[in-house]
This record gives structure tokens, C-alpha cells and sequence, in this order.
């Protein structure tokens, strides 16, 4: 059963219920493409107030997307306000749509990113990109757009500590999920797993795109540990609200 998005009192109530159970294995990354720009660092601390996981960054240079975002200087901006009330550090996860890579992946870890992933048609060497990455101190990911085939997964498991699957086209918020990332997900989910069985590692499961409270589940039942959401939280005027209806609903796949 899916649960409505609620009164911020009532659903911080659930969300001290479940919280503790549910933050160890799931996280929710609002992605600031969708937030007020005028206003960014106060939003990130708001969402972050919120409950928010990670704070997802996203960066598209109108090149290999249709669309300009933002740089490493505005990543400096915000990484400061990237912490919860009592100074604890709240991940900051770029996701880079560019092409070509190498560059911009140094300046942003340079900038203070946690996370540094990118699409692996847009490097032109992805073993040596990931380790570049790597070598700076953060994690670093892949990003596979919706019809992008996993194959290259196969062969660099070794140094990605993060998959992202687009569940829509990237370039643009507020798309409408694509369902059949679902299938997607499990496939990768079983490569995840045994993995995780032969080295002891885990690497984390990320989707991005049309996620919100009714879908959630769904992308978690899929093997989905980590969600980006864009306009489903900035979207609305209460983001606890969400993200605690979030929550709950994530806690009735847990259980």
C-alpha cells in the first residue's frame, strides 16, 4: 500500500518510527536542479533539515545534454551548508553530463564533492577516469541513461563505489519515470550482489528520474538503495513531508 504525503507533524511522528531503521539502508538525494537558485544554500540546509541523505548536484554543459546547469564554483558554494545542525557532513553527489570528462571531474572533486559520477560513452578511457577519481579521495560512479547497455560494468567493478541509473532521458527535471529501468535496477542489483559475495564490497544503487512518494517502493523492491528526487520534494512547499512519506513508504519494503 502506497501512504499519501501527510502533515508534516504527523509524518515526522512515523518518521521517528522508522527512521532509524530505514536511513541504514536506504538514502534520499534531493537534486537541487529543481531547487530555488536565488536562494541554494538555504535551500540544501532546508532539505537537509528535511531529512535528506545525500544533496545530488547535478551538472550539464549543453553539449551532451540539451542543457546548461551549474559548475564547480557554485559546488564550492554550496559544500559548506552540506551539514546537518550538530556539523555532521551530508554527502555531496555530482553527477556530471558532460562531455568530455577528465577536466571538470578534477575541478569538482577540487571543489569538495563526496561523489563524482559520469556517463562512461562521455570518457574516452573509463578504467582511467574512475581511478583519476578515485585518486582524488572521493567515490566514484557510473551513470547508465535508460537504453545505455551495462556491459562496461563488467569490466571496472573494481573501482565504481556507485551506479546511477537515469529513469528518464537526462537533461531536463521533472520527466516522468520510466518504468522499465525497474528491470534495469534487478539486472544490476544481481551483479551488486554477487560482487559484494566474492569481495566483500558494497557499491551502491542509485536512481534518478520521476522518482516521488507513489514510485519509491517500487525502485526499492527493484534493488534500489539510493534516490534521487528533483521536483517531488523542491516541488512542494513542505519538504519533510515528502521525504518523511518517503520514508514510510521505503520502511513497507524493508519490514
Amino acid at each position: 500500500m502506497v501512504l499519501p504525503i501527510v502533515d508534516s507533524r504527523a509524518a515526522g511522528e512515523i518518521a521517528g518510527l522508522l527512521q532509524s531503521a530505514t536511513m541504514k539502508t536506504y538514502r534520499i538525494a534531493p537534486s537541487i536542479l529543481s531547487a530555488d537558485f536565488a536562494r541554494l544554500g538555504e535551500e540544501v540546509r532546508n532539505v537537509i533539515a528535511a531529512g535528506a541523505d545525500f544533496i545530488h548536484f547535478d551538472v550539464m554543459d549543453n553539449h551532451y545534454v540539451p542543457n546548461l546547469t551549474i559548475g564547480p564554483l557554485v559546488a564550492e558554494a554550496v559544500k559548506p551548508h552540506c551539514k546537518r545542525a550538530d556539523g555532521t557532513p551530508v554527502t555531496l553527489d555530482v553527477h556530471l553530463m558532460v562531455e568530455p570528462v577528465d577536466a571538470l571531474a578534477q575541478m569538482f572533486v577540487k571543489a569538495g564533492a563526496d561523489i563524482v559520477s559520469f556517463h562512461p560513452e562521455a570518457s574516452k578511457h573509463v578504467d582511467r577516469t574512475l581511478q583519476m577519481i578515485r585518486d582524488g579521495g572521493v567515490k566514484a560512479g557510473l551513470v547508465f541513461n535508460p537504453a545505455t547497455s551495462l556491459d562496461v560494468l563488467d569490466y571496472v567493478m573494481d573501482k565504481v563505489d556507485l551506479v546511477l541509473l537515469m529513469s528518464v532521458n537526462p537533461g531536463f527535471g521533472g520527466q516522468s519515470f520510466i518504468a522499465s529501468s525497474l528491470d534495469k535496477a534487478r539486472v544490476v542489483r544481481a551483479k551488486l550482489d554477487a560482487y559484494k559475495a566474492k569481495t566483500g564490497r558494497d557499491v551502491l544503487l542509485e536512481i534518478d528520474g520521476g522518482i516521488k512518494p507513489d514510485n519509491i517502493a517500487a525502485a526499492a523492491a527493484a534493488g534500489v538503495d539510493t534516490f534521487v528526487a528533483g521536483s517531488a520534494i523542491f516541488g512542494k512547499p513542505d519538504y519533510k513531508a515528502v521525504i518523511d512519506a518517503m520514508r514510510a513508504n521505503l520502511a513497507a519494503v524493508a519490514a
